[in-house]
């Protein structure tokens, strides 16, 4: 039997371990009704974890969660019914046809087959896969395949709907495609559990945002609230030679108000600063006076990149053992 909540998801102290792998140490989750949860953290932090136990596909070590009301352990077959699910890697038949992957879908949901047809068409031309309807699914782009595999999830109008890293691989277009189909499922009442590691994705799409690393949550908010913890502007310098980076970061240190972030790659600095326009005129006499050929230099505000950074001490792409690894050794 459902629960009444205003929340569509909602975890509690959630618990995972494989072998002597804490995967999840007590994770807090709570989406509102036609909400978007973005949940952050690099590979291996416990995001598909999380998914695979609100989808019911595992069973938690120790907490409660409840999908649309209805408890993930004690009713899965009513989660089941409530849920949609899309991941990094587009589970679709690619021997069948674009409309032949969703009314096989249909079906199994215990559509008629008129049903089942009806939908097919009407989310191929929602995904603006019509004109690829009947080509096998092989022939599709990456994006294409990342499409249907979402319109897969949402045959039978699910009220929540998981995706894990639905954009991972994809070129910017594809992207901001798969932005737009995600925003209008939401604003059309469904409610998303986003996990990524971009975070300009998190940035554009979440209402709430959760940062878990090794497992646990370290931080919770609004995109805003998370910039804010990190507070203040940024000089952000990219010079020509690499070789004095450090030097140059030294030498702008007196300006700012804690180290700068060096990035070799790209030959930049970043240095929180807060006297503003000051700091900038400061720091151009300071890189003339050193004889260092500037290739750009500006003031920006923190962004989510920032806060991950400030909040777990490595940037969100960084690579860590992942949950399919972990679960391989349980």
């Amino acid at each position: 039997m459902a629960v009444v909540t205003d929340y569509a998801i909602q975890a509690e102290g959630l618990r995972k371990t494989y072998g002597t792998v804490e995967a999840l140490r007590g994770v807090d989750l709570a989406a509102p009704t036609g909400s978007v949860l973005g949940v952050l953290g690099p590979n291996g932090a416990g995001k598909t974890t999380a998914v695979r136990i609100l989808s019911t596909l595992i069973p938690p070590d120790a907490g409660r969660a409840t999908i649309a009301g209805r408890d993930v352990v004690a009713d899965p077959v009513g989660v089941r019914e409530s849920i949609g699910v899309a991941g990094q890697y587009a589970s679709v038949d690619e021997y069948l046809s674009g409309r032949e992957n969703l009314e096989m879908i249909g079906r199994l949901y215990h559509l008629s087959r008129r049903e089942a047809r009806a939908r097919a068409d009407q989310l191929l031309r929602d995904f603006r896969l019509d004109d690829a309807a009947d080509r096998p699914a092989k022939t599709y782009s990456g994006g294409m395949r990342r499409r249907l595999d979402l319109a897969g999830a949402l045959v039978v109008r699910p009220p929540v709907v998981f995706l894990d890293e639905p954009t991972t691989g994809l070129d910017p277009r594809s992207r901001g495609d798969m932005w737009q189909v995600i925003a209008d499922l939401v604003a059309a009442g469904t409610t998303v559990l986003l996990t990524t590691q971009y975070l300009e994705e998190a940035d554009q799409l979440a209402h709430d945002i959760v940062v878990i690393d090794q497992g646990e949550v370290i931080a919770r908010g609004t995109s805003d609230e998370l910039k804010a913890q990190v507070g203040g502007e940024r000089l952000v310098v990219t010079i020509e030679q690499g070789d004095r980076l450090a030097q140059t970061a030294a030498d702008l240190r007196p300006i700012g108000i804690g180290d700068a972030d060096v990035d070799d790659h790209t030959r930049t600095l970043t240095l929180p600063i807060q006297t503003g326009t000051t700091a900038l005129v400061d720091a151009v006499q300071r890189l003339s006076d050193a004889g260092v050929t500037v290739q750009d230099i500006g003031i920006r505000r923190p962004t989510l990149d920032d806060a991950f950074l400030s909040l777990t001490g490595h940037r969100a792409e960084s690579a860590e053992p992942d949950e399919t690894t972990q679960e391989q050794h349980a």
